[in-house]
């Protein structure tokens, strides 16, 4: 498989289904292309799985702890070239080899896009093996918890969080509402980046509600007063990848929502997400974790509620998920993850992003740009100016729109004193007023001022984006990456 097959990946199978973020409730669409892209349920032979597994070779062993796991999950090969992913469990986990059968025929009936789909078993002898779509881009916790080249980008949590939500909804809705140990080793991605929830989590015996294993820290305290879970338990434990989501980081539950409750919920936040999210956005998903987390059962949302609250959420959903992952796919080229974080904001027109981010900036880039004014200039003109800067910037600060375009085109109007900055601001004011070409000019015109500020180059891009002027907008956007990159190499 090559190097992108760590230690870390699970279960692939080649499919061209088109991922749908808008259409949460018709699971049943995506459904029916995964039937036709995936054999049926079939129980193999041992002998068939030695094959593809080389013996079961410790070479293939593709599970979190190696050969020491309870459980060993390896990768394989069929005869046909499909790689799978077979798991073999411990001789006394299933003792019962008809139950392990009843088990795995219903777990394999299930087929949907946003699962990493069971397709087989094998219960021969002793042995009871699990066969699933093998996925080849590792897991949740390997891109969120121990990145190599970069951290995972909000957009792509956002999508994670909705199309996990969507499994649960998809499993509740065939009758599957239980799931043993939710976690961040069981989102696995496939090839095409996407996210999906590993179906061995499905079976270990867990209907009758007793087989449940976890840290203590995160586990639902139903299960820490009666022994069991119930299917309110696992929204229980999505909340908690919601909180790993939030934090690039592992965080208990109870400390996450004493932080919520003493409103300081922005400690939460991965500090490599600075600038790349909205508050509101953020603030939207800390409050819905924290629903996730209650202590009643009966107060958590059900999965389906999980996914109309996180559609309206998406951001960049025009952009493949190996992009956002920053993965190789084929020939495709990964240059639209180096856009800065405005520039990623202006591509996908985040208004709210861009004020955050310009407001964060001030007038650093201002540094340098010419004011030749005379003395008697300065003593007759330059204090009206300034005051009209001065109250466009709070009016920018306090989002009243309509009163920075006032202000600032009276600071631009006056003539005394040069800034790009204002220009920007004033750009950005124009797009939320719909006034695309107002702003268009703004940006433009800052580019007159200083001709090699990314800055103006990607407003210039969000304003053509506006006008619908989709390419030139992203050889724009391509111009101001290459000026952020030569401006940070020197």
């Amino acid at each position: 498989m090559g190097a992108r097959c760590s230690k870390l990946s699970l279960c692939f199978w080649p499919s061209n289904i088109k991922s749908n973020l808008n259409d949460s409730s018709d699971i049943e669409n995506g459904n029916k292309n995964e039937k036709d892209s995936l054999p049926g349920f079939s129980e193999f032979t041992l002998d068939q799985l030695k094959a593809a597994t080389s013996g079961f070779s410790s070479e293939n062993v593709v599970s979190e702890h190696g050969e020491k796991a309870p459980n060993v999950v390896y990768k394989g090969t069929l005869d046909d070239g499909r790689w799978i992913a077979v798991k073999r469990f411990n001789r006394s986990a299933w003792p019962d080899s008809r139950q392990f059968l009843e088990e795995a025929r219903a777990v394999g009936l299930l087929r949907n896009e946003r699962l990493a789909n069971l397709i087989g078993c094998c219960g021969e002898g002793d042995e009871r093996l699990l066969v699933a779509e093998f996925m080849p881009n590792e897991t949740l916790s390997k891109h969120l918890f121990h990145w190599e080249t970069q951290p995972m980008k909000w957009a792509m949590r956002l999508r994670v969080a909705l199309y996990l939500a969507q499994a649960l909804d998809y499993c509740s809705s065939k009758g599957q509402a239980l799931y043993h140990d939710l976690n961040a080793y069981r989102v696995l991605f496939d090839q095409d980046g996407n996210p999906r929830l590993s179906c061995f989590g499905l079976m270990k015996n867990s209907k009758d509600g007793k087989s449940y294993s976890t840290n203590l820290a995160f586990t639902p305290p139903e299960y820490l007063r009666t022994g069991r879970v119930i299917p309110e338990s696992l929204v229980y434990s999505f909340g908690t990848l919601l909180l790993d989501l939030l934090s690039g980081k592992h965080i208990p539950p109870s400390h996450a929502l004493d932080l919520i409750r003493g409103k300081n919920f922005l400690m939460l936040i991965d500090s490599c997400l600075e600038g790349h999210f909205s508050n509101d956005d953020g603030t939207e998903l800390v409050r819905l974790a924290s629903r996730c987390l209650q202590y009643e059962p009966r107060e958590r949302p059900n999965a389906k509620s999980l996914v109309t609250a996180l559609i309206p959420l998406q951001k960049e959903t025009e952009v493949p998920s190996y992009v956002l992952l920053g993965i190789p796919h084929g020939n495709a080229p990964l240059n639209q993850t180096l856009l800065s974080p405005l520039g990623e904001a202006c591509s996908r027109l985040d208004l709210t992003a861009i004020h955050e981010i310009l407001e964060k900036l001030g007038y650093k880039d201002d540094e340098g740009v010419a004011n030749e004014l005379s003395f008697q200039m300065w003593t007759n003109q330059i204090q009206e100016t300034l005051n009209s800067k001065k109250h466009g910037d709070a009016a920018f600060r306090s989002k009243d729109f309509v009163t920075a375009i006032d202000s600032y085109t009276e600071f631009i109007d006056g003539g005394t004193m040069i800034s790009p900055t204002v220009f920007a601001r004033r750009c950005l004011c124009y797009l939320m007023n719909d006034m695309a070409q107002e702003a268009l000019g703004d940006a433009m015109q800052a580019l007159v001022i200083n001709p090699e500020w990314p800055t103006a180059f990607y407003l210039q891009a969000a304003a053509l984006k506006s006008l619908g002027m989709d390419n030139d907008a992203q050889e724009t956007l391509k111009d101001g990456t290459s000026l952020e990159v030569k401006k940070n190499k020197s």
